[in-house]
């Protein structure tokens, strides 16, 4: 059975989950894996933290994620089927792992977030 989302605990399984998939992922796994050729062991934590921060209002995350996707976008055009994807495989990544409130309010926050980005980087 299922659990909710609980603790940061929880959001490192979610992320691991969706980051091993990000990597072999044959439409955006390339942007991950050989344009910003990601050092795993520095993102990783930091997205713990950003979805911690999303999650449960730590405040613990200090960073800015539409700097990075626009300096990524100038290194390969992103489009919105990329974010489209990004948040298919997020929705089905927590699907596969857990459900309940939280569970839900990831999904609607990483759609919501995708949104925003795809608004702001793709010109």
């Amino acid at each position: 059975m299922k659990t909710d989302i609980r603790n940061k605990e929880d959001i490192k399984v979610l992320v691991d989950a969706f980051y091993h998939k990000i990597q072999t992922d044959e439409t955006i796994g390339y942007l991950f894996t050989k344009i910003a050729v990601v050092n795993w062991e520095k993102h990783l934590p930091i997205m713990y933290d950003f979805w911690d921060n999303i999650l449960f209002h730590t405040g613990n995350f200090d960073g800015n994620p539409m700097m990075k996707h626009r300096l990524l976008n100038d290194k390969s055009t992103l489009s919105e089927t990329h974010f489209l994807h990004w948040t298919q495989l997020w929705r089905k990544t927590v699907d596969d792992l857990f459900e309940g409130e939280k569970a839900d309010e990831v999904k609607i926050r990483a759609k919501n977030i995708a949104k925003a980005m795809m608004n702001k980087v793709i010109i």
